[in-house]
């Protein structure tokens, strides 16, 4: 009992770590799936929209938890320094380095999906898309440094989540076509214009016409 409580900090920081990567596969996966046309974007209920952003919360949620268990664990020792600054400590500094960074693409990628509404499209946009370094980030970071990454069983649920997302990034880009952009009123109104004025004057042959 004493050996867990003493080793408690470091489970919770491997199982943490584990399912933090996990979520963000989901995460990933989700919104891969809504943005294809896998799922029909009309009649899908709100919540399941929703989702993509809530797991995305909650990556963020477990990959702290992940941070602060390292910091509470007293086998191998994380300031605030190491957390943070990539290549500052010397446990496993390339591996931790890929962590910082994935942390740091997720606070981005997540801070502007919650102010999506305030932001112009294309900047949302192209910082989601860094949902892709992100998950090659985290999947490095993983295998360098986690724990379990000689577990048979990680090894395979790995294989999976990576094979999907790939798997679904080929049949997003065979499937994408680019969006037509809508006339805007200006233009729709000055194409109108003439096809009325053609009609006016087609209409003005045809009574000069029929009076002759």
């Amino acid at each position: 009992m004493l050996a867990v409580t003493e080793k408690l900090a470091w489970y919770v920081a491997r199982s943490s770590g584990i399912i933090a990567w996990a979520v963000v596969t989901a995460s990933i996966l989700w919104g891969l799936t809504l943005s294809s046309r896998l799922v029909r974007r009309r009649g899908i209920p709100a919540w399941l929209l929703d989702l993509h952003r809530y797991l995305g919360t909650l990556s963020i949620v477990f990959t702290v938890i992940h941070m602060l268990a390292l910091v509470a664990d007293n086998w191998v020792y994380f300031g605030w320094r190491e957390l943070f600054i990539p290549m500052a400590t010397d446990w496993h500094p390339g591996a931790t380095a890929w962590g910082i960074a994935a942390f740091y693409l997720m606070l981005a990628i997540q801070i502007t999906s919650w102010m999506m509404r305030r932001l112009p499209r294309r900047i949302w946009h192209a910082i989601h898309l860094l949902s892709f370094p992100l998950f090659i980030g985290a999947t490095i970071h993983g295998f360098q440094a986690g724990a379990d990454r000689s577990n048979r069983l990680m090894q395979w649920a790995a294989f999976v989540g990576v094979t999907m997302v790939i798997t679904i990034v080929i049949f997003r880009l065979l499937t994408f076509k680019p969006r037509r952009k809508r006339p805007s009123q200006g233009s729709a109104s000055r194409t109108a214009a003439p096809r009325a004025a053609a009609s006016v004057d087609s209409h003005s042959d045809g009574m000069a016409t029929t009076s002759r």
